[in-house]
Order: C-alpha cells, then sequence, then structure tokens
C-alpha cells in the first residue's frame, strides 16, 4: 500500500448528501427545493465538506419520492427550474464544492414515455425497453422474483396479456440493459448532465442492472426469519448482481472518462467480498462502490476493527476506500449507535482510510423520528408496515433555528419535524463551542489540514475492550487515532504505541493541546486524535 501522491478530488474529498425534499424550502410548500439548497449553501460551506450530492431532483409522479423518474433530462417543478439547478451548480463551484446528481437507470416511472409506448402493445419500438415476459403455465408471474417493496417482482398487464418486471414498486418497471438502445438513451442523459457541470453521479442500485438471460427462479434464503422484510425469503442469485453488470458499470464510467474529474459512484447492498468487484478490471468501473458495511457492522471495537480489515484486505490494488454511516434508506447514526457514540461515529468517519460520506443532520446528531401512522408517506412502510422498515425516520426537515418550523419552511413540512428541534437545530449547535456540530466542523477542518487523515496509509494498532486504535500516516508524518466504544474509562500505555506528541482533538471538545504522558487515559465515549503539534507560524 503507497500514499497517493496525485489523488483525484474525490480521494482527500467529503461529500454530503442532501434529501432535497427535506433540507430547505424556499417557496413555501412545505417540501424543500433547489433554490432552498443554495440559501443553505453557507452551512455546507462552513461545515467544510467538499461535494453535494442530490437525491433525484428529476421530473416525478414522486411514488418513490423521486425514484421513479419520468425523464431524465429534467427537473421537477416541486424542486424548481432548470434555470435553478444551473444556478446552483454555478453558486456551489464558485464556493469550491462540488455537485453530484442522483442518477436512476434502473427503473423509470411507469409514466415515463418510454414505458407509455412500450406497455401499448406487443409490437411497438420500445416493447423491448422493459422487462415483458408471457405468465408462467399455470397463468402466474414468469418467475419467483420478489419486489424489495413486498409482494411480486411482477405486474400483469390486462391491455398485452403480459407481466412486466419491477424491483421495487409497480410504478418503477425494470429498464432491459440488454437492449442497446436503452444504454445509449441512459448514456445520452449522462453527458447532458456532465455538460451542464455536474461533477458525477452516485448510480442506484446499481448491482440490480441486469437479470439472468434465462429467467431462473431465485433460491430460497436459508437465513430467513419471521419479521425480516418479505422479498429477503429469497436470495437474489439471478435477479441482481449478474456477471454482465460489470460491462455496464465500464460503460458508464467510459461516458464519465470523457469529462474531466468526474466521478462514479455506485450504490451497491453486497457482501464487501462482491462489492470490490464494482470496481471494474483496471479499475475501469465505479471510482467509489459504496461500502455500507459500517451500516449493519455490531458497534463494537472487534466488530469494527474486523470490518475495516477485511474490507482493506478486499480492495484490489490501487482502488481507493469509502465509507458511509448514514443515507435516506437507514435509521440515523445516532438512533442505531446513541448519542454519546455518535461522536465516536464522526470521529472513525473522518479517520478512516477513504472518502467519507456524511448524510445531511448527522453533524447535527439527529435521531430518528417517530412518525404517526397518519403522518407515514414511504410507500415501503405502506406496503410492509409494522416490521420497521420505513425510512420517513431518516427523511424529517433539517432544523436551522427555533423558529416556527426550524427555520426549515413557512408551512407546515411534508413530514414531522424531530420534536427536540426547537433544541438541537444549526443555529443553537453552532454557538456551542462543544456541540457535536463543532466537532464536525473541527474534525473536517482537521483533516483538511493534516495530510495523514485524508489521504494517509491506514495501520491497524490494537484492540482492547471497547478501545480502538490505529495510525494514519503520510509522507513520514502520521497521527494516532484511539476510540472508546464503551461507556467506561480505558487506558493505552503511551510507549506500546508511539503515543508522543498531543492532543490535537477530542470528541468532548476540550483537550486540545494536552500531552500525553505515560498512558493515554480516555473517558467513556471519547475519542482523541493524537500527533505532533503544528509547527509555529513566524
Amino acid at each position: 500500500m503507497t500514499d497517493v501522491t496525485t489523488p483525484s478530488w474525490w480521494a482527500a474529498g467529503v461529500l454530503y448528501q442532501i434529501y432535497p425534499r427535506s433540507f430547505q424550502d424556499s417557496n413555501a410548500d412545505g417540501i424543500g427545493d433547489l433554490r432552498g439548497i443554495i440559501d443553505r449553501l453557507d452551512h455546507l460551506s462552513d461545515l467544510g465538506v467538499d461535494a453535494l450530492w442530490l437525491s433525484p431532483v428529476f421530473p416525478s409522479p414522486m411514488a418513490d419520492f423521486g425514484y421513479d423518474v419520468a425523464d431524465y433530462v429534467g427537473i421537477d417543478p416541486i424542486f424548481g427550474t432548470m434555470e435553478d439547478f444551473d444556478a446552483l451548480v454555478l453558486i456551489a463551484h464558485a464556493r469550491g464544492l462540488k455537485v453530484i446528481l442522483d442518477l436512476v437507470p434502473n427503473h423509470s416511472s411507469d409514466q415515463h414515455p418510454w414505458f407509455v409506448e412500450s406497455r401499448a402493445s406487443r409490437d411497438n419500438p420500445k416493447r423491448d425497453w422493459y422487462l415483458w415476459r408471457d405468465p408462467a403455465p399455470d397463468g402466474g408471474p414468469p418467475t419467483n422474483w420478489l419486489s424489495e417493496f413486498g409482494g411480486s417482482g411482477w405486474t400483469f398487464d390486462e391491455t398485452t396479456g403480459q407481466y412486466y418486471y419491477h424491483a421495487f414498486l409497480a410504478q418503477q418497471p425494470d429498464l432491459n440493459w440488454r437492449n442497446q438502445q436503452v444504454r445509449a438513451a441512459i448514456y445520452d442523459a449522462m453527458r447532458f448532465w456532465l455538460r451542464k457541470g455536474v461533477d458525477g453521479f452516485r448510480v442506484d442500485v446499481i448491482w440490480h442492472l441486469i437479470k439472468d438471460d434465462q429467467l431462473r427462479d431465485n433460491p430460497p434464503n436459508p437465513d430467513f426469519r419471521p419479521g425480516m422484510p418479505p422479498h429477503a425469503a429469497l436470495l437474489t442469485e439471478y435477479s441482481a448482481d449478474r456477471p454482465e453488470t460489470q460491462e455496464i458499470v465500464a460503460e458508464m464510467r467510459a461516458v464519465l472518462d470523457e469529462f474531466d474529474q468526474r466521478l462514479l459512484i455506485g450504490e451497491i447492498y453486497l457482501p464487501i467480498e462482491r462489492l470490490v468487484a464494482y470496481y471494474g478490471p483496471g479499475l475501469k468501473g465505479a471510482h467509489l462502490p459504496f461500502n455500507f458495511a459500517l451500516l449493519s457492522t455490531p458497534w463494537r471495537a472487534q466488530d469494527i476493527a474486523a470490518l475495516i480489515a477485511r474490507y482493506e484486505a478486499a480492495l484490489p490494488a490501487g482502488a481507493w476506500p469509502n465509507w458511509v454511516l448514514g443515507n435516506h434508506d437507514r435509521p440515523r447514526v445516532a438512533s442505531r449507535v446513541g448519542a454519546a457514540q455518535a461522536r465516536i461515529a464522526a470521529m472513525l468517519l473522518l479517520t478512516l482510510r477513504g472518502t467519507p460520506t456524511l448524510y445531511y443532520g448527522d453533524e447535527l446528531g439527529m435521531e430518528q423520528v417517530e412518525i404517526a401512522p397518519q403522518d407515514v408517506q414511504d410507500p415501503f412502510e405502506k406496503n410492509v408496515p409494522g416490521i420497521g422498515v420505513g425510512r420517513d425516520g431518516c427523511r424529517t426537515p433539517m432544523p436551522w433555528d427555533a423558529s416556527p418550523n426550524a427555520g426549515f419552511s413557512d408551512v407546515k413540512p411534508w413530514l414531522p419535524l424531530a420534536p427536540d428541534a426547537a433544541q438541537d437545530n444549526v443555529a443553537n449547535l453552532r454557538a456551542d463551542a462543544q456541540s457535536i456540530l463543532s466537532l464536525y466542523r473541527a474534525l473536517l477542518r482537521l483533516r483538511r489540514a493534516r495530510p495523514q487523515l485524508s489521504l494517509g496509509d491506514y495501520q491497524p494498532l490494537a484492540v482492547q475492550g471497547d478501545l480502538l486504535l490505529y495510525r494514519r500516516y503520510h509522507q513520514g508524518e502520521s497521527v494516532l487515532i484511539a476510540l472508546n466504544l464503551g461507556a467506561a474509562p480505558v487506558s493505552a500505555a503511551s510507549d506500546a504505541f508511539g503515543l508522543d506528541g498531543e492532543v490535537l482533538l477530542s470528541t468532548a471538545m476540550d483537550r486540545t493541546g494536552e500531552r500525553v504522558g505515560a498512558t493515554l487515559d480516555l473517558r467513556g465515549h471519547e475519542g482523541v486524535i493524537v500527533g505532533r503539534a503544528p509547527e509555529p507560524v513566524v
């Protein structure tokens, strides 16, 4: 493993995901929009991130809140106009912020003109743009494939007497990526946005794009248990992660490579050993196949250390890692690990080797909001109620201040605000020098100032009970990270790990400059970064 000497911008960069509906409403309809994001760019600049990634803003019937695209080269009026989007890119770039778009190529909306044509008749020129099949001999679905949102993955169309496949909602028919015209159409849409200055794409469910050419039934999942989402009853052996997918990923990468310094991210929920295949032969696939392993790994020092080691060992030579702790589909990290450990999670995320992705509001320690049944918006929860799959609780509006509706909107927001929004908001937390927001800002400043943290190699040191120790080093300089994942105080002998230096940052924000003596002592739920003091400015 060698230091990165000529990195692309995303190697040292930090990505920040915005769920546009919930960031800032500028036109008093209760839903966030592009102008609202422009109005809040100060927050991103002040925080110190490098790129904003927008969940979909394309025209959509909103059956799945933008992940059902009706036009790949437009902006939904809910979010504003194309002029608003152009302004966002221009202003973000002027501030040194990159803009990443969410691309949803696995499926379109059933109201997309392509699908409207495709379902019109069996001999329509766009029939093969989607996955249409005759019924099984008993008249039922062609295969046993299941929708991730509940029920069969096949819906019968009375007009033409065939089924179409949808990995998600029936309103989200899957495109047929074996059809070259489909590929060309999506690649043209990508070029449209790249010419507008978009700095890359996060590709939704990229591992779903190609299905088995023989349409074989999926095998049962031997680990399925009651209470799990219904689709988990089957392994997606034939409906996802097919070998031919890598050809498409390489083609997408080639489109981005027509432009300078553009980033391709793949959303991939797969075991690490399969995930890393999406870097592609010769690293000509996704620059960053998203690594979501921290979202499900038990929050224990031994498990996290083992995960890091497994991931680092699995990476192809020269591949750049990445880490994610939160997104629009999974419960908030502060609710998963607890408010005290949310600070440890922040330090872990921003000191591991690789590109980190922050999810809006995690810098405030936002927790999962309980959504009353009458307020549920998420189609997954509506289809499969009562087992905890609802995603609304991690998509609630960003609390900016203590004014009505937390400064998010002048009217009632589309989802309820967090109950603590009047207290735990950007304005209040920014004024508190020891808040979690102040910690995130300090971590990002330190990461920018210390190349060891952004570009350096990773060296595991020790796991002792709740204590996780590792080092980052770059061009002869190193820093040490010590994280206490438990509530009890812990100590480490300094000479055993070469802890020469001083505390550069504590998660408690109260030990900067403290010399490390014979032992490094950590309070419960505390993490520290230790290194040599910065050279005095003369």
